[in-house]
């Protein structure tokens, strides 16, 4: 609007509209997004009139970077085409990662098995008859070796979900690294590490949350120091979305926890300027398209300006948030899986015009199983089909401007200040999660998301509404539990033939720094060098910080 005069025009206009409405003309007596926010009939520039345009919204590449770290867009490059990846035997998942590479893939994305996940060796009798589950084994460098073999790894970027081990499995990749001779200022990827979201909502969590966090500034400390292009920390709200959550909780706790890490590396004596650049995050890409987009413009407006206003933040880079999306497994039906191609194509469209740098994208078969190849296929054709067929990656950030987009913006960046204030009056991340009271917000909204789904309050397409009685038939992936004796054997090898002198030594160096203060990560880096095992390394830490047994019911 370009007077008052014509404000105070349009709200009597708009007043006068909304009482000629007819209400029994709508569907539905009211309008609400899965986070409970209500959604009008009509947006207009009245919803957006307050604030300013160059302060709230700025320009792409510049604060607060609500329109996109990258002044390009998606003009200058692609966000990185990331699928995810993993099967019991590393030579299997070798050759999936070099099957996506050649159809177009343009990052890796390495998916752990549960006993990897929990940080034992495959022949671990507390991991037995979970191998290849979710994920591939890997017990020791050896393994790397043969997960990568014929992939240069400062030549292309990897992501490891990994969480309560990630300081090991980063171990393992930085001697693999140096042994093909890569220079570690090249060493690109992620380790997931966010062990807060572990507490919060998946539970994967080995040790309580102190020595747990210091684990984490550890990697923090020595990315900074020693592998500058690593994102030492993928800040998840991944994990809190799918364990039930809403887009303003996964918002608020994601950002919360990020807040927390950056804490923690301040207390360790770390610069802001020296780490946060590399500090990263990893969002849910959910149903509800307009609030998904929303969420993500919403995240980088509101850690740009707690990283410049609260933790005095000066390099711009520390101001930007860059995120990795994937699209909701939640959301993914058993029920005509064919439908969950749809889901995940307007799911990844949301997270490629709220601005992501990378993008995985679910196969219609995994809430059946691990993708197989031809499911993978089609889920990164879906990627490729949006950057290269559809017009949105021609101009930076073309949702925004819209009155709906920019009013959800807002109401979801006011509705995670309101939760950020209550965590804080908690006295932080950690005795909100110990009282259970992140947990409890997370169960009730689930519960709330059910009620709806089992009332047809919210349709969900072949679920509670449009069945038919003849199930689909596709093609799913078997894991080879035949594998599982090659692996124990591989592992038993790698014992028999390794220094087992030098594997003892190097555990008690490591045993010795984790007993003190010193930074963990070079005696793990030595110790996988030497062919220690995971396990090995990790009931090192068992024994010194014990296992958490938490006291709250979630």
């Amino acid at each position: 609007m370009n007077s008052p005069q014509e404000l105070k025009k349009l709200r009597e206009e708009n007043a006068r509209w909304r009482d000629e409405q007819d209400p029994s003309a709508q569907r539905k007596p009211s309008f609400k997004t899965p986070s409970q926010v209500p959604v009008d009939q009509v947006y207009t520039p009245e919803n957006t009139s307050g604030g300013s345009y160059l302060a709230d919204q700025g320009l792409p590449g510049e604060y607060p970077y609500l329109r996109g770290v990258h002044a390009s867009g998606y003009r200058g490059r692609l966000w990185t085409m990331r699928m995810f990846a993993g099967f019991g035997l590393p030579e299997e998942t070798n050759a999936r990662f070099k099957f996506l590479l050649e159809q177009g893939q343009t990052g890796l994305s390495v998916a752990f098995d549960m006993p990897t996940l929990y940080g034992y060796d495959t022949d671990d009798p507390r991991g037995a008859g979970e191998f290849g589950t979710c994920g591939v084994a890997v017990s020791s460098l050896a393994d790397m070796e043969t997960l990568f073999e014929g992939i240069t790894l400062d030549q292309i970027t990897t992501s490891m979900t990994i969480n309560s081990p990630a300081a090991i499995i980063w171990a393992m990749y930085i001697a693999l690294a140096e042994k093909q001779g890569a220079s570690l200022d090249k060493l690109g990827g992620t380790i997931q590490n966010d062990i807060l979201k572990e507490f919060i909502a998946q539970n994967e969590y080995i040790f309580p949350p102190g020595p747990s966090m210091r684990l984490v500034t550890d990697t923090v400390e020595y990315a900074a120091r020693s592998v500058p292009r690593w994102n030492p920390i993928s800040i998840s709200g991944y994990h809190i979305r799918e364990a039930g959550s809403n887009a303003i909780q996964e918002l608020a706790f994601t950002l919360a926890d990020g807040f927390e890490y950056v804490r923690h590396a301040l207390d360790r004596g770390l610069r802001i300027d020296e780490f946060a650049p590399r500090l990263s995050f990893f969002f849910n890409s959910h149903n509800n398209f307009f609030e998904e987009v929303g969420k993500f413009r919403a995240a980088r407006r509101i850690w740009a300006r707690e990283m410049q206003d609260t933790f005095g933040a000066k390099d711009p880079r520390s101001l930007q948030l860059r995120f990795h999306a994937q699209t909701s497994g939640q959301t993914l039906t058993a029920q005509q899986p064919e439908n969950n191609v749809v889901r995940v194509s307007f799911q990844a469209m949301a997270a490629v015009l709220g601005g992501c740098q990378s993008l995985h994208t679910n196969g219609k078969d995994e809430a059946w199983a691990l993708p197989s190849e031809e499911a993978a296929l089609q889920a990164l054709r879906t990627q490729q089909i949006i950057a290269h067929e559809t017009g949105i990656t021609d101009t930076v950030d073309p949702l925004g401007g819209s009155y709906f987009v920019e009013t959800m913006t807002n109401n979801l960046e006011e509705a995670s200040y309101e939760y950020f204030r209550r965590i804080d009056d908690m006295g932080g991340v950690i005795p909100a999660l110990e009282s259970g009271f992140l947990q409890r917000e997370i169960a009730d909204a689930s519960y709330v998301y059910q009620k709806e789904d089992d009332s047809k309050e919210r349709i969900t397409v072949g679920v509670n509404e449009y069945r038919t009685d003849n199930g689909s038939e596709i093609p799913l992936l078997r894991v080879d539990r035949e594998g599982e004796k090659k692996q124990v054997d591989g592992l038993n090898e790698v014992r028999r033939t390794r220094d087992n002198r030098e594997v003892a030594q190097r555990l008690k160096a490591l045993e010795q720094a984790a007993r003190g203060s010193e930074n963990t990560m070079p005696y793990l880096v030595e110790a996988s060098k030497a062919y220690a095992t995971l396990g090995e390394m990790m009931d090192v830490f068992r024994d010194v910080f014990g296992e958490y047994n938490p006291s709250w019911g979630y």
